[in-house]
């Protein structure tokens, strides 16, 4: 794909994650502009641009495809339409930013990367975490030596059930068919894909994944361990029907001079590092828009002056990780 001045986006999809997470960063950022946003709501389409100031809404996918203007189309739809979607953007030659999890299989997303690398467009994903500033910080500590040489990652997240849990019917996260796999693939893929920007691809991984509470169709307890590239090693537990007094948010990362724990969620997030000559707690504020900073990359790889380090091939990894974790491939 040839480099452009100016970043023009159509967007598929404008739910929650549309209003403040995503789309603002778009037209934020220098060199950037939406052109059009589809949603299968007329009504609710419209009214999404017109508080956003954006030019054009639509009902029909293929007007952002069809659209010689348009170099670059967000699918903000959930996972099962993820690859329908891009293998559309790519044949239209547009670049291509879908939101995490990539796809619902290791198929669909090796079809994903060969589709846009056929077209020569580049494919991006949405784990912006790779850009934050707070997680860089914390990359920049593990690279400086501070807690040495690095042995172990421990995942842990347990999660009280929240009211959508309890009558999911519009809650399309966790029925597998549409998400993947529920809360885990969810919120998971964000730590896992963190993990991986540190110490490389998860190589191996072993675990199992099932229900217990019975509130909805996903696994609601998952547990695994896994290895990276590096030879770090790493477990995981994710547990979504606990008591809230119990709730518990945390990686912890052990190293040979010591150890540092974060939240991936929530702002600000915490890093608190541990060594035998100091004790330490830093503290960063996420940006309003969460997303804007990996958009940034985005931006800067499609104009030639950046590379983005999201990419289909880092995110098709996260989705082998997760399916091998929860023993459905």
């Amino acid at each position: 794909m040839k480099t452009v001045d100016k970043v023009v986006w159509g967007v598929i999809g404008a739910g929650s994650v549309c209003e403040v997470k995503s789309v603002p960063g778009m037209y934020k950022v220098a060199h950037s502009e939406v052109k059009t946003v589809m949603r299968r709501n007329a009504e609710k389409g419209a009214d999404f641009v017109r508080r956003h100031r954006i030019p054009h809404s639509t009902t029909n996918a293929d007007d952002i495809f069809n659209d010689p203007d348009i170099n670059i189309v967000y699918i903000g739809t959930p996972p099962d339409t993820h690859c329908e979607y891009t293998l559309k953007a790519a044949a239209a030659g547009k670049a291509v930013y879908v939101e995490k999890p990539m796809a619902n299989s290791d198929e669909e997303c090796s079809e994903m990367i060969k589709a846009c690398k056929e077209a020569n467009v580049p494919l991006f994903v949405a784990y912006y975490r790779r850009a934050l500033p707070g997680f860089n910080t914390l990359r920049e500590i593990i690279r400086s030596g501070k807690i040495g040489d690095v042995r172990f990652a421990e995942i842990e997240m347990w999660r009280a059930p929240r009211s959508y849990d309890l009558d999911p019917e519009g809650n399309w996260r966790v029925f597998p068919e549409i998400s993947g796999g529920g809360h885990f693939h969810d919120l998971a893929s964000h730590q896992l894909d963190y993990l991986d920007s540190l110490f490389g691809p998860i190589i191996d991984a072993k675990g199992f994944g099932f229900n217990q509470g019975g509130l909805y169709p996903a696994d609601d307890l998952v547990t695994g361990s896994f290895l990276f590239e590096n030879g770090v090693a790493g477990a995981g537990m994710w547990c979504f029907t606990t008591d809230k007094s119990s709730e518990k948010e945390i990686i912890t990362i052990l190293g040979s001079k010591g150890h540092l724990v974060f939240n991936t969620f929530g702002s600000p997030m915490q890093i608190h590092i541990t060594t035998s000559a100091v004790t330490e707690l830093l503290e960063t504020e996420h940006p309003e828009h969460i997303q804007q900073p990996l958009i940034q990359t985005i931006v800067d790889e499609l104009r030639g002056i950046g590379t983005c380090p999201s990419t289909g091939i880092t995110g098709a990894r996260t989705t082998r990780a997760m399916l091998k974790i929860t023993d459905k491939k």
